[in-house]
């Protein structure tokens, strides 16, 4: 029976030919590749990919992205899969550990949770890697002396911030607060926290359904670009008063906490969209004073009655809403097919040699950006016919 990984597997037609490159060029031949990173579909390929360049590839998932059928169908094909699906985060610490146990010399990270245990435990042979998260870079960027290593951070491409970060955040957000909520979005006031790449393609998305949206962010640069983009932007108190949906899309922490539940209207609905689960202060939410109970209302969504009878709904506990609730699909597959060919090829550039030693936490090189770029485009441009003169 065709399963969905088979789906996706014949849709990411950039990650097939590099796999079948690598399969002659064998760049991570003797290597072994640590990743720790969403396990879904998309996934699957790229670390499937790897294997085809000669790696030996042990991974394990992010707090509770993991995918059941994905970790069987990785061991069934040759990935070392440590743990499963888990939202502790003492568990989650000892699979990243048994990651860096086997000693790898590329490492593959998201969110910078292996580099900064390899810091606490560094060992011999590790000759760089990969940061896929702008929560990674803030986290790395400050132990960037302490790494010495050449580090590429795949959302400092152009190519992810586009692709990925502003057009697939933003469509599969809003899918899943449709999938989750079955709730309308038109004239509904939403309130997105952060106006980088992904806060920018979440409110046009909201936006291009009707939505009334307005953005709050700490920088009046990036507030003021919002402003011109056509967005309401507003103080966070008085957003947060109107809202009747709130999504953050910061990196940062405790962006909506506790002492917020006094402003917020009956009905409202929270969801998070950045990489960790605390940009939503959901511990100190749960067990505020002013809350009666919690109770789940759907597959994925919680509701919270306060003592004064209002309703605040959480999608997917806090975690990343777009690979929450039941049947998480993520992003697109076109969009991760390019941000992973981009990992593909950082990788291998790592194993060769074909980047400076020098480059600590810095974006993909150009000439990959091009060659990804390149590669997309001869997909997508329909073939001239012979008999066209």
């Amino acid at each position: 029976m065709t399963s969905r990984i088979d789906w996706v597997t014949s849709s990411c037609r950039l990650l097939a030919g590099i796999a079948d490159e690598f399969r002659d060029s064998r760049p991570f031949e003797g290597m072994t590749i640590g990743t720790g990173i969403h396990l879904e579909p998309k996934t699957a390929v790229l670390l499937r990919a790897l294997l085809e360049g000669g790696a030996r590839v042990i991974s394990t998932g992010n707090l509770n992205s993991t995918q059941t059928d994905t970790v069987n169908y990785l061991r069934e094909h040759g990935v070392e899969v440590v743990g499963s699906q888990t939202r502790d985060e003492n568990t989650h610490d000892g699979e990243l550990a048994k990651v860096l146990d086997a000693n790898p010399e590329l490492i593959l990270d998201n969110g910078g949770d292996l580099f900064i245990r390899y810091l606490e435990n560094p060992y011999q042979g590790l000759l760089g890697g990969t940061e896929e998260t702008t929560s990674g870079r803030m986290r790395l960027e400050k132990r960037r002396d302490d790494l010495s290593l050449p580090i590429l951070v795949i959302n400092d491409s152009p190519i992810k911030q586009f692709a990925e970060n502003e057009h697939a955040v933003g469509q599969s957000v809003f899918e899943s607060f449709i999938r989750i909520t079955n709730r309308s979005t038109q004239g509904k006031r939403v309130v997105v926290f952060g106006y980088g790449a992904c806060g920018r393609g979440i409110a046009a998305n909201f936006r291009n359904a009707s939505s009334l949206v307005s953005v709050v962010d700490t920088d009046p640069v990036t507030l003021l670009n919002a402003c011109l983009d056509g967005f309401d932007v507003q103080v966070r108190g008085k957003a947060l008063r109107a809202a009747d949906i709130v999504i953050t899309a910061t990196g940062a922490e405790c962006v909506v906490h506790a002492e917020d539940l006094a402003q917020l209207k009956d009905d409202v609905i929270l969801a998070n969209a950045g990489h960790f689960p605390f940009e939503i202060d959901v511990v100190r939410l749960l067990n505020d004073p002013s809350v009666l109970s919690v109770a789940p209302s759907t597959p994925g969504l919680q509701t919270l009655l306060t003592r004064d009878g209002r309703r605040i709904h959480l999608l997917g506990e806090g975690h990343m809403v777009n690979l929450a609730g039941p049947n998480p699909l993520g992003n697109s597959i076109e969009s991760m097919d390019l941000g992973f060919a981009l990992q593909a090829r950082c990788l291998e550039a790592i194993a060769t040699g074909k980047v400076d030693p020098l480059g600590v936490v810095v974006p993909v090189p150009r000439q990959i950006d091009e060659l990804v770029a390149t590669a997309y485009l001869n997909l997508v441009r329909e073939p001239i016919s012979s008999d066209i003169k």
